[in-house]
């Protein structure tokens, strides 16, 4: 046997190899689809023909089976593209096929969720609402609920980029100058440890309303770990950085913004995922006190009147929206930070 011959065996056992792994491949991800259809579909049965333990309680129990029924569909449909091969689908079916714990995971959940509230009544109510009973929110109170949301991302985003900017400004200016460092550090280090909800009766004191005394708040608490994360970026910046560009006849301003902050920006981003985080925070307790709209009035009218499906409702859509916002930041980091790809592990 030639040296040829025994390369293109050696080839093909290969080949023959892969193409088993991948075949395997295939038929566990149709499996893991298969079941967690099959588990979306049973969550279906039970909630359309297990009798509700008070059928007058909850009376949109026949449309969140039927969406049950679409979940599990959508699943089924999916089968044939997972094995398909097309590429312009495979990042679609990589995804599908990687949730499948957790589709599997979130169906169980429903079908315990729906046994333990509609259907044997064993959490009291009304403090545990079934499934349904969030849908018949959605559906029912979308106007209010869609208005308060509204209200809240727009004291959110006032707050939250006017702290950022102040964040990122005072952080450049104490890591860059000595003289600003001097001043303001133990401003910063007496503030910093303090949570901006101890500020509360003196914002609403000092403000002439609620919502500005609101978007204070949230401000302080997106730019002090802003702040304190840009002012570590700037100071930890290599010297042998600034001494190229000066060499090169940099100014001053040309070192500040085209040396100092690219090279910050990656604390920059993590200032600003911490901030976000504590602006969320900070959101629901000023509207609690003062906003007359928005979540955190939402929640609190919710407690008060005892609507607590509407609370959970209320409380899952804003937990939705904020992973949505910090998915959004990562991409704009990712867009700036193209050029540092290969040079940071996050």
């Amino acid at each position: 046997m030639s040296v040829n011959d025994t390369a293109a065996g050696l080839m093909a056992e290969d080949g023959g190899a892969e193409g088993e792994a991948l075949s395997a491949s295939g038929i566990r991800a149709r499996f893991g689809l298969a079941a967690a259809a099959g588990l979306w579909f049973a969550a279906a049965a039970v909630t359309a023909l297990w009798p509700d333990s008070d059928p007058d309680a909850w009376p949109r129990t026949g449309e969140f089976a039927s969406l049950l029924v679409v979940a599990g569909g959508a699943l089924v449909l999916a089968l044939p593209f997972s094995l398909s091969g097309v590429a312009r689908w495979k990042p679609v079916t990589d995804r599908l096929v990687a949730a499948v714990p957790w589709l599997v995971v979130l169906a169980l959940g429903l079908i315990g969720w729906e046994i333990l509230t509609a259907k044997l009544n064993l959490l009291p109510r009304p403090f545990f609402a079934p499934p349904q009973a969030l849908l018949e929110v959605y559906l029912d109170d979308w106007p209010r609920l869609l208005d308060c949301f509204a209200a809240s991302l727009k004291l959110l985003f006032t707050g939250y980029a006017i702290g950022a900017a102040l964040g990122i400004v005072t952080g450049v200016a104490i890591g860059w100058s000595r003289a600003v460092g001097y001043w303001v550090h133990p401003v910063l280090r007496l503030i910093g440890p303090l949570p901006a909800t101890a500020w509360l009766p003196i914002a609403f004191f000092a403000f002439p309303s609620s919502w500005s005394a609101s978007v204070f708040l949230i401000a302080l608490a997106t730019g002090v770990p802003v702040t304190i994360l840009t002012w570590s970026g700037v100071a930890g910046v290599n010297s042998a950085y600034y001494d190229i560009a000066r060499t090169l006849g940099a100014s001053q301003r040309f070192l500040v913004l085209r040396v100092a902050v690219p090279a910050a920006m990656p604390h920059v981003f993590v200032g600003l995922f911490m901030g976000l985080g504590a602006s969320f925070a900070v959101l629901v307790v000023a509207e609690m006190l003062g906003v007359k709209s928005g979540i955190g009035w939402y929640l609190q009218w919710a407690q008060g009147w005892a609507a607590y499906a509407n609370m959970y409702a209320a409380l899952l859509v804003m937990a939705l929206v904020c992973s949505g916002l910090v998915t959004l930041l990562f991409r704009v980091r990712d867009r700036l930070l193209a050029w540092q790809k290969g040079m940071l592990k996050w």
